[in-house]
């Protein structure tokens, strides 16, 4: 899958990506990562990005390979964030890449070509250069203020969102201080998808949650 163009395949990568569940520990409440994600796709999440920052890469491989088993049999994507061998050793759907990751055209080449990959963008230049890489999707990041990343560019806003959405016809995941008080207000920006942190992995109830989230895309 190398830069989808077809239209088709485009929408089926924004439906894919509606809502984009990514994975933070730290926000579990004492929960079990399978046991919380299990819930919140059982809600209606579409697609789950393991992101480990700090984990040795046996346990990365380890949480990955545990996710593809509870996944893959309900049409779940996985994707792996940052780490290319993470991605190949657990058969990974997708790979999520920033700006300081693994340059876009040589994670294309190692990768299978059915892999999908996703580029954060931080700011506008990012969003024209991604226009001559074999990207499949943008996160458009962060969208505002976020405690769960601190290492972050400066908020989009909604204003900045719908400048991206201008300049692009990729679809477009918003990342960043995402919750259901504001994520209309982001679709209607011009988000095709929702990638939710806190939200979901620390509500009381993933599964209601997700429920929620879906709702908006009705």
């Amino acid at each position: 899958m190398t830069s989808i163009s077809n239209p088709v395949q485009r929408q089926q990568m924004r439906d894919m990506l509606r809502l984009y569940l990514v994975t933070d520990q730290l926000a579990l409440r004492g929960r079990s990562l399978t046991d919380v994600v299990k819930q919140a796709v059982q809600g209606g999440v579409t697609c789950v990005q393991l992101r480990e920052k700090t984990a040795s890469t046996r346990d990365f491989v380890a949480l990955a390979l545990a996710l593809q088993r509870l996944l893959k049999p309900l049409g779940v994507p996985l994707v792996i964030n940052d780490r290319i061998d993470v991605a190949l050793a657990c058969g990974a759907q997708g790979v999520h890449l920033g700006q300081s990751d693994m340059p876009v055209a040589l994670a294309r080449q190692l990768l299978p070509p059915e892999v999908f990959i996703g580029l954060s963008v931080e700011n506008l230049d990012d969003v024209r250069r991604a226009a001559g890489l074999p990207v499949d999707h943008l996160g458009v990041s962060p969208v505002f203020a976020t405690p769960t990343k601190t290492d972050t560019a400066p908020p989009w806003g909604l204003s900045g969102l719908q400048q991206v959405r201008g300049m692009t016809d990729l679809p477009l995941v918003a990342i960043g201080g995402i919750h259901l008080g504001n994520a209309a207000a982001v679709l209607q920006a011009g988000a095709d998808g929702l990638a939710v942190v806190s939200a979901l992995c620390s509500a009381d109830d993933p599964h209601v949650a997700s429920q929620a989230f879906r709702a908006l895309f009705a």
